[in-house]
């Protein structure tokens, strides 16, 4: 029997200088760590199978990559984004205007993001991800925002704004913000442009990473996850529709219904005048008849804009009436006619501000008119 053993892996040697290379292989670590842990050791063939297994999962995880722009601090789901981005003409001008200010940074402009993945000598994965604090805030300039809707606009997916959830509808969705974070749209009874809204919302969560609540453009979080996980946190899965918060929305929402002197205004009732030169009768039911020879316009069944104002209706009413299912009430007249009043002001001081802006800057004259003398 040979004197030179090792007792952890069960194995003996035949000289002194095998038992020192031993002592440097992954696989006897392996079973030392397995010692502690009070597991059995493992032979050469199994240790060299778990590492295979590990290799394998270590390429599964580098092909589901996404893909991270360092310059403009936005993610993108997929490499066909990422290269689009890249290719574009805002990231360009950035880029460009980096360059000037800070030469030392251009040198790597974007990177994907993958995960840092290290084999340790035990033959387990391990992954050192960058792990983003809800106290680290960075300063976004407010141009940085985009007309379009991005690619990973969680609403796009019928994605939930504030987790990784997935519904098959956008009711479904709202249903599940409700029902799992307690979130609310404020004064759905007024909203205009349900869909728009929503993406807007999305729009601040996953490329601004503005918390819905905080609403503060001059400190964002680092990426969606952790935007997602402070509104958690902090009880902040709920839309800030107060104070300035009222005029960003003004786009979305119609308070003209709840105007105090709308009660007051008197619709003027024009008669009845016959005119024989249109190509429709107007009968006392209501009903329109049209003339023969336009029966083919009359047979065509056209999306109507209408139509689509009932549909987003029956929608908003739908989803107020499982609002009102789970204990939500409306605020009173008086709450929404002040907050009426209050975006009506703030409308007018803010285009009175532009037209005295454009008057200094000499913007209204669009051509220009070279001063001589003749």
């Amino acid at each position: 029997m040979s004197q030179f053993t090792c007792i952890s892996c069960h194995v003996a040697f035949q000289d002194a200088e095998i038992q020192r290379q031993h002592y440097k292989t992954d696989w006897h670590r392996y079973n030392l760590k397995r010692k502690v842990a009070e597991l059995p050791p493992v032979s050469p063939e199994e240790f060299q199978r778990r590492v295979f297994q590990q290799k394998e999962k270590e390429q599964f995880i580098i092909q589901d990559q996404s893909t991270y722009c360092t310059v403009c601090k936005k993610s993108f789901g997929n490499p066909k984004a990422f290269d689009n981005h890249i290719n574009s003409k805002k990231h360009k001008d950035l880029l460009k205007n980096l360059s000037e200010e800070e030469p030392d940074r251009v040198g790597v402009p974007c990177e994907r993001k993958t995960q840092d993945v290290d084999m340790k000598s035990n033959g387990r994965m391990e992954t050192n991800e960058d792990e983003d604090d809800d106290d680290e805030v960075e300063e976004v300039d407010s141009d940085e925002w985009e007309d379009e809707i991005s690619e990973n606009n969680p609403i796009a997916s019928n994605n939930c704004l504030f987790c990784s959830h997935h519904s098959r509808s956008q009711y479904k969705n709202l249903q599940h913000m409700t029902a799992a974070h307690s979130f609310f749209i404020p004064d759905l009874e007024f909203v205009v442009d349900l869909k728009g809204l929503l993406l807007y919302l999305g729009e601040k969560v996953c490329q601004g990473f503005i918390c819905l609540w905080c609403n503060d453009e001059k400190k964002t979080f680092h990426s969606l996850e952790s935007t997602q996980q402070h509104m958690v946190d902090k009880g902040h899965c709920k839309m800030l529709h107060e104070g300035k918060a009222l005029l960003e929305y003004y786009d979305f929402y119609d308070y003209s219904s709840s105007y105090p002197d709308e009660e007051e205004m008197t619709v003027a009732i024009e008669p009845n005048v016959l005119d024989d030169a249109s190509f429709e009768l107007v009968l006392p039911s209501g009903a329109t008849i049209g003339h023969r020879s336009l029966a083919v316009y009359y047979k065509q069944s056209l999306d109507s804009t209408k139509n689509k104002q009932n549909t987003t209706q029956k929608k908003i009413n739908k989803i107020i009436s499982h609002y009102k299912g789970l204990g939500y009430t409306a605020e009173n007249k008086e709450v929404i006619k002040k907050k009426a009043r209050d975006i009506h002001y703030m409308n007018h001081v803010v285009k009175k501000y532009s037209t005295q802006l454009s008057f200094k800057a000499n913007k209204l004259q669009h051509h220009f008119r070279q001063q001589v003398m003749f």
